[in-house]
């Protein structure tokens, strides 16, 4: 009897055991070198008159945008890229069509980890916008200020990362170089976005570069993304320093509609001497993109995106 018993033993045990490595595999699976984290938006909104005592103006108005998020995470390397495109406007009647929303922001930033959560990194940027801007409200038959490519600022450089998880990130790069491109030949005159000469069409400046990324998870359907930079030119002015902050409140109210709320604020010696500040509130469709985390550890710090 003990004799019969045994080899049942083994077929048991055999098969608990292959039973284990398959969790295991498919646990495995779920660890990708790939995470990308998106979302498509679009905002719409509209307003009509008709024998309306306290007056108003029809008017209708979109802006379509994608935020992009493309990391790979496999042993010590770390490379993210981010595709930031928004574009919007509002037609007016009596007024005419007028942009209210136009960027373009794309970089990448590859690391290589030499301490916990911190790596040697490198990576480049480009900023710009899509169609031409102009003073008073963007007005086609007022002065022209800005196009696309005018300006243009591309960036490349080396330093530091520190990544403690998804929600935070943080980039020094002492050894910057920061091209001002201004393609537009209008707009092509001493003194504009710092051009020294008229009909040059690109400014050179090389020196400090800070960025800092910061995700808040404020409640289940509300988050805030806070993104920070400070650029300082070794060559000339130093203490001119170039900043800007960027915020992202999400309000989500179910899988494909949502509330967005953006501020944009930048100063920068070379385009005006002002604080500028722009502020956007849209209502409209919104599509997530979450393909999962190289790292299933991680997983909890991708809240702010479900």
């Amino acid at each position: 009897m003990k004799k019969k018993l045994v080899p049942f033993f083994i077929l048991s045990w055999m098969y608990g055991f292959s039973q284990e490595q398959k969790a295991m595999a498919s646990e495995n699976d779920t660890i990708k070198a790939w995470s990308i984290q998106g979302q498509n938006t679009l905002m719409l909104n509209q307003a009509a008159f008709s024998n309306w005592i306290g007056g108003g103006a029809n008017n209708i108005g979109w802006l379509a945008g994608t935020n992009y998020n493309l990391t790979y995470e496999k042993g010590k390397d770390l490379w993210e890229n981010i595709i930031i495109l928004g574009y919007g406007q509002n037609n007016t009647k009596g007024v005419g069509t007028r942009k209210t929303q136009d960027v373009i922001n794309l970089s990448t930033n590859y690391g290589r980890e030499f301490r916990k959560h911190w790596y040697i990194s490198g990576g480049l940027g480009l900023q710009s916008q899509f169609a031409a801007g102009y003073e008073d409200g963007n007005n086609p038959a007022a002065k022209k200020i800005s196009n696309f490519m005018a300006p243009g600022y591309f960036t490349i450089g080396v330093g530091v990362t520190y990544r403690p998880n998804d929600n935070f990130t943080l980039t020094l790069r002492p050894a910057n170089a920061r091209w001002t491109f201004v393609l537009d030949k209008d707009l092509q005159y001493a003194g504009n976005y710092g051009l020294k000469n008229d009909n040059d069409s690109s400014l050179f400046q090389f020196g400090f570069l800070g960025t800092a990324m910061y995700k808040v998870k404020i409640m289940d359907n509300i988050s805030l993304i806070n993104t920070g930079s400070v650029f300082s030119n070794y060559l000339d002015h130093p203490e001119r320093l170039v900043l800007s902050y960027s915020g992202i409140l999400n309000m989500k109210i179910n899988k494909f509609v949502s509330t967005n709320i953006t501020l944009d604020l930048l100063y920068d010696h070379n385009q005006i001497r002002k604080t500028q500040l722009k502020q956007t509130l849209g209502v409209g469709f919104a599509y997530n993109i979450d393909n999962g985390k190289k790292r299933s550890v991680n997983k909890i710090n991708q809240s702010w995106q479900k």
